[in-house]
């Protein structure tokens, strides 16, 4: 009969524990890492593939006889030492503070994942049938709807001509998975460019739902249009079809910016009159008094010209260096996007200045004052009374 002590019955307790631990993490392993696979009894070798992204690596696991991870050794393929370069320190430390195998292999998977994303030279191949589909959706569509496409077969940009004969690019990105998979689309549009997608759908479908939201945006386009050419817009630079509003020049550092709503062009927008008090008061007045006389059968300018009694500055009438009056301060009449809209109301000076600008130079003299969210202080030239808002930037 044997005799067992408690010595004995400890340590066969602790084997005990250990062969339960390391079957459960055997398990897990399987689980999360089919192809990994142990090549030893003691287990202190692994070797096979871990799968990111629907790509595999090989690699080799070499762990001490106590299987603690600080002292494993990794040993990868090239293409998995190619996409862990710049990443090593993590991985190196990921070793030291993962629990057990399992722990640090969905770690390295996490890792693995950041750097595809950051490399898409190392993103998956989409499998043959893909660009089988591709080829047939695009002779559907029309290879002269076709202005570019990447060297990965991805991303396309894709032509459309509204009925007006303006034309336009709608981007397309597509997934791995295409058509089940929607693609990512985006184009130079007022508003969101929402799709409609089947795993049935194709290229042709995102053109003509494209071509539909063209013809939607007709008359906005019209209307800007007429006030690009005819006008001389200070805002935006160089518009894109994107873009709602627009900052007309009246006169020498007089202007008004108007936002133009894409579903009713011809209404009534919002009005900002911008210049000095006593050249913008009157123009204000009149804006108020005849605001009745707006008429949604004519155009934006039209109406414009009507109510505020006034005839725009044109290309064919004016030079637009007539309007583009540097700032006092900087000296400059750009400043980022910024152009002067802050104007001393001193008739006899009536100089521009950047809100920034203005805001700035006041803010450090002594004199000024700020009550809530407006200086108060003297113009820089001619030491007249002058306010300015607080500067706000876009986000």
């Amino acid at each position: 009969m044997l005799a067992w002590s408690a010595n004995h019955v400890v340590i066969l307790a602790q084997h005990h524990t250990a062969d339960f631990e390391l079957s459960r993490m055997e398990s897990l392993l399987v689980k999360e890492s089919p192809l990994l696979l142990p090549l030893n009894k003691e287990k202190t070798v692994y070797d096979g593939f871990i799968t990111v992204q629907e790509r595999d690596f090989r690699i080799r696991i070499l762990l001490p006889p106590d299987h603690q991870l600080k002292l494993a050794k990794l040993q990868c393929c090239w293409q998995l030492k190619q996409l862990l370069c710049g990443y090593g320190h993590i991985v190196k430390q990921r070793l030291h503070h993962s629990p057990d195998l399992v722990s640090f292999v969905l770690e390295l998977k996490t890792v693995l994942e950041v750097a595809l994303k950051c490399r898409p030279e190392c993103r998956s191949i989409p499998p043959p049938q893909y660009y089988s589909q591709l080829i047939i959706e695009m002779e559907d569509l029309g290879w002269d709807k076709l202005v570019s496409i990447d060297t990965e077969f991805r991303t396309l940009r894709l032509r459309a001509e509204d009925s007006s004969g303006r034309q336009h690019i709608v981007t397309v990105k597509l997934k791995p998975k295409h058509p089940v998979e929607a693609p990512w689309c985006s184009a130079d549009l007022p508003v969101p460019l929402a799709m409609t997608w089947t795993p049935q759908s194709s290229l042709g479908h995102v053109h003509t739902q494209f071509l539909l939201l063209l013809e939607s945006l007709a008359e906005f386009w019209a209307v800007l249009d007429e006030i690009d050419e005819k006008t001389w817009v200070l805002e935006p630079e160089k518009p894109s079809r994107a873009d709602t509003m627009r900052r007309i020049a009246i006169a020498n550092n007089v202007s008004i910016k108007v936002e133009v709503d894409t579903q009713h062009p011809k209404m009534l927008p919002e009005c900002c009159l911008l210049g000095a008090e006593h050249v913008v008061t009157p123009l204000r007045n009149k804006l108020n008094a005849n605001m009745h006389l707006w008429n949604p059968d004519c155009s934006i300018l039209q109406n414009l010209r009507d109510v505020l009694e006034i005839e725009f500055p044109s290309p064919a009438t004016h030079e637009k260096s007539s309007f583009s009056a540097e700032c006092g301060i900087c000296y400059a009449y750009r400043l980022e996007s910024a152009i002067p809209d802050q104007v001393c109301n001193d008739p006899r000076c009536g100089q521009p200045f950047h809100q920034a600008c203005l805001y700035e130079w006041l803010r450090g003299l002594p004199s000024s004052r700020q009550s809530f969210n407006i200086v108060f202080g003297e113009c820089p030239y001619c030491s007249k009374p002058i306010t300015v808002k607080m500067s706000t930037q876009k986000p």
